[in-house]
């Protein structure tokens, strides 16, 4: 296990894919029985890190456990045996960026839908994820010098900037 500087907050205690389980379960054991979250990044284009934030209760103290997944393989085993409640994280977390989850005889945890609808194709919060909004609608963000949804005689006209997200025309969709 190693330490990651981060000046925002605890430091994070990096491990390797294949010690996740292990070290979670090691830090339960070491008195951090309270689990907070877990979630991911996505690092887009190298994979993701994958992020579980635990805390002892005497003395006060927390952590933050970071693995990195691979982008072309996001596998990792699942602490929902350690802690009951990471299992509504795995299922989000699976469902937002496709990470999997695997039970100790590498069997996928529950995958059936949580927070998106039925049909949903996708994981949305990956970073190639294409969000229709965007392209279906202007882009609410802030707007261009001479663009304005008023008349505006003093600004220079400018291209209009294509919102984030979005591909160029031809590439998606209709």
């Amino acid at each position: 296990m190693t330490i990651e500087d981060n000046a925002f907050g605890p430091p994070h205690r990096v491990v390797e894919r294949g010690g996740w389980h292990d070290a979670v379960a090691g830090l339960k054991r070491d008195g951090h029985t309270f689990f907070d979250w877990l979630s991911a990044v996505d690092e887009h284009p190298e994979g993701f890190r994958l992020v579980v934030h635990l805390a002892r209760p005497h003395p006060l103290d927390h952590v933050l456990l970071v693995t990195y997944l691979d982008r072309d393989d996001p596998v990792v085993d699942s602490v929902a045996d350690v802690f009951a409640g990471a299992s509504w994280h795995e299922r989000e977390t699976h469902e937002m960026f496709g990470i999997t989850f695997v039970t100790a005889d590498s069997e996928p945890t529950s995958t059936e839908p949580l927070l998106l609808p039925d049909g949903f194709e996708g994981h949305p919060l990956r970073k190639e994820f294409v969000l229709a909004s965007r392209v279906a609608k202007p882009w609410p963000g802030g707007k261009e010098p001479g663009e304005s949804d008023a008349d505006s005689t003093h600004s220079p006209s400018r291209r209009r900037v294509k919102p984030p997200g979005v591909p160029d025309p031809g590439e998606w969709g209709p």
